[in-house]
């Protein structure tokens, strides 16, 4: 499970330093690179194996329905393998970096089994909007476990 928050730059070629715990993780749960793919306002780095869980859970719906091939064109077409470098980086293909508005200050969150990479703005503009929300938010993740 990933979980923190770190603050990291992406340089002009689009490499992004990995927090070494996030790393250590990816490896510990794949010998293959991780998967990168769009969410809707950030990036998403799974585990090669996850990854394919998902995608496979995404294959199985109905592909009669528009909204599930909206879906699936979604994630699965914006997904790429994203070795972690020497130096402990991964390659953001442009694409993604502009999907992301990743530019310079880049959050990196753990959160259960993904790491988002965010816009640092836009990251912070989300937490207040959910901080905002706090309790309705509480409430519905609440009513889950009924």
């Amino acid at each position: 499970m990933f979980r923190g928050r770190y603050v990291h730059t992406i340089d002009a070629k689009g490499r992004l330093s990995i927090p070494a715990g996030f790393r250590m993780e990816l490896e510990r749960k794949s010998e293959k690179a991780p998967i990168l793919t769009n969410l809707l306002e950030c990036l998403a780095l799974y585990p090669y194996e996850d990854w394919l869980a998902l995608e496979q859970k995404l294959c199985q719906t109905s592909q009669l329905q528009p909204e599930v091939q909206a879906f699936q064109r979604f994630m699965v077409s914006g997904a790429v393998e994203c070795p972690v470098d020497r130096q402990g980086r991964i390659l953001v293909p442009p694409y993604l970096r502009g999907h992301a508005q990743l530019e310079r200050e880049v959050t990196i969150a753990g959160v259960g089994p993904r790491v988002e990479l965010w816009d640092k703005q836009r990251f912070d503009q989300d937490l207040t909007r959910t901080q905002a929300r706090f309790h309705e938010i509480a409430g519905v993740v609440a009513g889950l476990d009924s």
